[in-house]
């Protein structure tokens, strides 16, 4: 009944940047928080950025300053802008949203993921 469709992950040098996509369509009445979260090979899944429904942002230490979090909640979109990237930022990238649906009322959504590689 929902789907989270992420895109803009690929191949980057460092230094370089990407800006990531996540639509969420579906029976969708309210979107609550949205956020990025990240998982290395051998590695947990880690929180990279969220945003909340009026614009409060929280990042993971490693990113602050160089990436920014965003939405547009006309568009039940969410970005995520990475600048200065580094080859630690290498990771399949996932979209996360907070979704109420008349049905089942609030769940948390995922996306399928993305893979973002920082190398030369």
């Amino acid at each position: 009944q929902v789907q989270l469709v992420e895109s803009g992950g690929g191949l980057v040098q460092p230094g370089g940047s990407l800006r990531l996509s996540c639509a969420a369509s579906g029976s969708i009445f309210s979107i609550n928080t949205m956020g990025w979260y990240r998982q290395a090979p051998g590695k947990e899944r880690e929180l990279v950025a969220i945003i909340t429904n009026d614009g409060n942002t929280n990042y993971a230490d490693s990113v602050k300053g160089r990436f920014t979090i965003s939405r547009d909640n006309a568009k039940n979109t969410v970005y995520l802008q990475m600048n200065s990237l580094k080859p630690e930022d290498t990771a399949v990238y996932y979209c996360n949203a907070y979704i109420y649906i008349r049905s089942t009322g609030w769940d948390t959504y995922w996306g399928q993921g993305t893979q973002v590689t920082v190398s030369s």
